[in-house]
């Protein structure tokens, strides 16, 4: 998340819900949950689909990939990357409060040396070339405490996405809101990435849809998905050959 230096940032609660633990920003809207009794699995169907980058890297490969989740929410794909697939994954949070209780409420676990948990801002985070040429996987999740629409939404900000990216690296972006943004929002990404690179979900029934999009642009055959959303199924538990079904490129 990011905004404007002296704008206060809001204030961080939980609520408890049979299993699921929920994470707010001081508003009814949930910003990300936890199962209570499994608390590195993803509970919520559009943060499973943000692993989507998986289908096109190898499970071989994973060991040497490196994750970066914009916007921490509750954890989930930050506890996943480095607890599930064990490797090295860095969260950019602006609000210390959402890290704070990520440590407490929601199992985050201590930095070592394949998790990094940085206060800052996304924004400038991706712009700096420290990072540029780095992440495998960017996941991009990034909405204040009114969840009206995208924080950070232009397209010179994801062509800055983009140079973080390996030369097979994705992007994986949450888009949701109140607002009828998600044509323009997706003509940004395009024009950032090429049209040819970008693939898109459905939405989901909640209204998240998510969107991946490639550094480099490849076209796997059907078959060839199929295989990779069996691997990741069997052995990481997501659903994955459930999202073929509502998962295909995205049309120039």
């Amino acid at each position: 998340m990011t905004r404007p230096k002296a704008a206060r940032l809001p204030d961080v609660n939980f609520s408890d819900y049979g299993d699921v633990r929920c994470l707010h920003l001081g508003t009814e809207w949930v910003q990300g949950t936890m199962l209570l009794d499994s608390p590195y699995e993803i509970e919520l169907e559009y943060v499973q689909r943000m692993m989507a980058w998986m289908l096109f890297m190898s499970p071989a490969s994973l060991g040497k990939r490196h994750a970066m989740q914009l916007g921490l929410g509750a954890g989930s794909l930050t506890k996943f990357c480095r607890k599930k697939l064990r490797i090295k994954t860095t969260a950019i949070e602006l609000n210390p409060q959402v890290v704070a209780a990520c440590r407490l409420w929601f199992k985050l676990p201590a930095d070592d040396t394949k998790l990094e948990v940085i206060l800052g801002d996304a924004g400038e985070v991706a712009k700096h070339p420290h990072w540029h040429g780095q992440i495998d996987a960017l996941q991009v999740d990034l909405y204040d405490e009114e969840a009206a629409a995208p924080v950070l939404d232009s397209e010179d900000f994801y062509a800055d996405c983009r140079k973080l990216l390996t030369p097979d690296g994705c992007m994986t972006v949450n888009l949701f809101g109140r607002s009828n943004s998600y044509l323009l929002t997706l003509e940004k990404i395009a024009n950032a990435f090429g049209a040819d690179a970008v693939w898109a979900f459905k939405p989901t029934r909640e209204g998240n849809t998510v969107v991946l999009a490639q550094r480099t642009p490849s076209r796997p055959t059907r078959t060839e998905l199929a295989q990779a959303a069996q691997a990741i199924q069997t052995l990481w538990g997501l659903p994955a050959t459930k999202w073929l079904r509502v998962f295909k490129p995205v049309q120039p």
